[in-house]
């Protein structure tokens, strides 16, 4: 994957040049004025502790970003990820929005007017670097209003001394995984496989699931497709082959949150999961040997992966468009990418970064998610009806896997909420 983003990068960075554009856009400039400028930055605190809080690490490019543009100050605000969209929301309904803001969820303020696009603020080439499958997921009607921030991709772990006892492979398809838990259980292991289907993250844990049979959110169209053959089809699997032989551990999946599920792997009672690089690191650092594969399918390995992404995006309340574009471009160098990819364990957003981060070797580990970013699917995070769905799956998803549970039912109500969802934009 590093030689073909690379080769992308190179050839769009030459026609660039080229044509002389490798400055601002022209309709880039600021509608402020002239005078010192000050940006309002909030952000989202992606630390465990006072010791590796992003306050750090966004001081720091404010710093660095004020030296090379004397007039612009730059007023950074990190939050909780527990606290921050609510807190956007409330400042833009305050009639107070921030400049920037680095948050979860971009699509409501680009539909109602509030967000500058991407070609109104950074430069040609900061937009070309952009990985393409990441920026399809920031557009609303067609226009990139989310600039991805940081990103991840999810692989099948395992819990490989688990496994050595059990005398088991790496999983490839729906049935060996079945089989692996099957023969963890009689080892004694936990949770063969933990299924974490609970109101934390389980929207995430569902994509992975609806991919892995040919499934998803939205069909080829991007019209919403929850209740699917393939998407019922896989939840049936799910209840009948893994939760309802006694497979997913002793907690019902739609009570597992996505944290009890991965602090249960780092402790060696889990022998199968779906993980992120940072459990991954976690694991590890607790002794676990950790095995990866990509989520085997109904028939085989799944070809796809699911992504996900944080986003960036400039406000139009004060007029700071030149300003915020020139933040953007800063923040958005390989040094200041790759310094906060390194401190959280996350993948880069962007091409010539993926690249320098795959071939260094003390990235090694982080190759197969690398590998797996550039083909990812994310959720519709361009529809403003998606914080409904996805709240509504996070609510309900569990019950669809459960003892004489129906997976049609349940995705039956989901999908009508979309609908209902979708009609009231």
């Amino acid at each position: 994957m590093g030689e073909a983003v690379q080769r992308r990068f190179s050839v769009m960075t030459a026609v660039v040049a080229a044509l002389g554009l490798t400055a601002t856009l022209s309709g880039c400039g600021g509608e402020s004025g002239s005078g010192d400028v000050t940006l309002k930055l909030v952000a989202a605190d992606y630390g465990t502790s006072s010791a590796n809080s992003s306050e750090k690490y966004w001081s720091g490019v404010a710093a660095g970003f004020e030296k090379q543009n004397p007039g612009i100050k730059v007023e950074v605000n990190v939050l909780s990820w527990k606290d921050v969209d609510r807190k956007v929301a409330e400042m833009v309904k305050a009639g107070k929005a921030p400049d920037i803001a680095q948050i979860g969820a971009y699509a409501d303020y680009a539909k109602d007017g509030k967000l500058y696009s991407a070609d109104q603020m950074i430069s040609i080439p900061t937009q070309a670097n952009f990985l393409p499958s990441l920026t399809d997921a920031g557009k609303v009607d067609g226009t990139l209003y989310g600039l991805p921030f940081v990103a991840s991709t999810r692989l099948l772990f395992y819990n490989e001394k688990l496994f050595d006892q059990a005398g088991l492979d790496a999983p490839e398809t729906w049935d060996d995984i079945q089989k692996d838990a099957t023969a963890l259980k009689a080892k004694g292991v936990t949770t063969p496989f933990a299924l974490p289907l609970g109101p934390e993250e389980s929207q995430a844990e569902t994509l992975m699931w609806l991919l892995s049979n040919s499934g998803g959110y939205v069909d080829d169209v991007g019209l919403y497709d929850i209740d699917s053959a393939q998407n019922i089809a896989t939840f049936s699997w799910l209840r009948d082959n893994l939760v309802g032989k006694g497979l997913t551990g002793p907690v019902a999946p739609g009570k597992l949150d996505r944290e009890k599920a991965f602090e249960a792997f780092t402790k060696g009672e889990v022998g199968m999961l779906n993980g992120h690089p940072t459990l991954m690191e976690e694991a590890e650092a607790k002794g676990i040997k950790v095995g990866m594969v990509p989520l085997p399918g109904a028939e085989g390995p799944t070809k796809g992966s699911m992504g996900v992404a944080d986003w960036m995006m400039g406000f139009k309340q004060n007029g700071n468009r030149q300003a915020i574009g020139k933040f953007f471009d800063y923040a958005y160098s390989d040094e200041n990418v790759l310094a906060f990819a390194d401190e959280y364990d996350l993948l880069p957003v962007t091409g010539s970064a993926s690249a320098e981060m795959e071939t260094d070797a003390k990235h090694a580990k982080l190759r197969e998610f690398l590998a797996a970013l550039p083909n990812s699917q994310l959720p519709p995070f361009g529809k403003t009806s998606w914080a409904t769905v996805s709240e509504s799956i996070k609510t309900n998803i569990g019950e669809a896997v459960a003892p004489g549970g129906s997976p049609e039912r349940v995705l039956g109500a989901i999908a009508a909420e979309a609908t209902r969802a979708e009609n009231a934009e």
